[in-house]
């Protein structure tokens, strides 16, 4: 079951290698880290990192103990993960395995992982019932106990973004976003850098459900970024000292304000299976 042929050929650019080392992507990466690190079982425990990318998170949580297979429909991701995995300098290659693979169709047996992530999956499946069976795949995979931990993106960041970033000047722009908050599906038919590719944005309390319905009992969602991703002044405040940490704390005390949650460019929701 491939994936639309215009997410593969966004993705064959190397556009996600180096997302997350700044501006709202290293918002993005900071926090994410932050709710795998406080949602996930300890290590040592086996983690099955879908639709991983190129590693970013899989090999961070490798470096620290947990045993990780990371899946992705995108062979350069799958070999951008190898190179992070090997160039890593805490640990001798500590990923488990990267291989090519698809979400609604897990290589993996029955009951054999503690923890899943589909950290992206989930927005690159526009149809519902691809949702629904890469839901129920995780479900299937995972141990009693264990967790899943899912990202989608909000309906209204492209909302937000276009207002922050002034693509709203555009009216094939504004068209997008229209769409966005209507129906959910987004699309980028003229390749546009900068206004993603084509994505299901979900609404905060619809993402859980959906969670929900693959047997799931649901928790979240959390905010990742919070308001503070469509912040331009927010790469300022990530110091890595002190005024991080304020910003941090701002973020995690409304991280689950559900009259915010649709500000925040990404969602996460916990599941534990029934």
């Amino acid at each position: 079951m491939p994936i639309e042929s215009e997410i593969r050929d966004y993705y064959d650019q190397g556009r996600e290698a180096g997302r997350l080392s700044d501006g709202p992507g290293l918002l993005e990466q900071i926090r994410t880290r932050e709710l795998l690190a406080r949602l996930l079982p300890p290590a040592p425990a086996v983690v099955l990192d879908v639709g991983g990318g190129p590693g970013a998170y899989a090999v961070w949580l490798a470096e620290l103990g947990y045993t990780v297979d990371l899946l992705d429909p995108v062979p350069r991701h799958v070999e951008e993960a190898k190179t992070a995995s090997r160039s890593s300098t805490v640990a001798a290659d500590p990923l488990h395995s990267a291989t090519v693979g698809d979400a609604r169709d897990l290589p993996v047996a029955d009951a054999s992982v503690d923890a899943v992530l589909m950290l992206g999956p989930l927005y690159h499946l526009t149809e519902p019932d691809d949702r629904a069976l890469a839901l129920r795949e995780a479900h299937r995979v995972l141990r009693p106990g264990g967790v899943l931990l899912a990202v989608g993106i909000s309906a209204f960041a492209s909302t937000i973004d276009g207002i922050g970033a002034s693509h709203l000047a555009s009216e094939e722009f504004a068209e997008i976003v229209a769409e966005d908050v209507a129906t959910g599906r987004h699309r980028n038919p003229s390749n546009v850098p900068g206004w993603f590719t084509t994505a299901y944005f979900h609404r905060p309390d619809e993402f859980a459900a959906e969670v929900a319905a693959a047997g799931f009992e649901a928790d979240g969602p959390f905010a990742i970024e919070g308001p503070g991703g469509a912040t331009a002044a927010m790469a300022e405040l990530l110091d890595g000292g002190a005024t991080q940490e304020r910003a941090l704390a701002a973020i995690r005390r409304i991280e689950r304000e559900p009259s915010l949650l649709g500000a925040s460019a990404h969602l996460m929701v916990l599941g534990r299976p029934h």
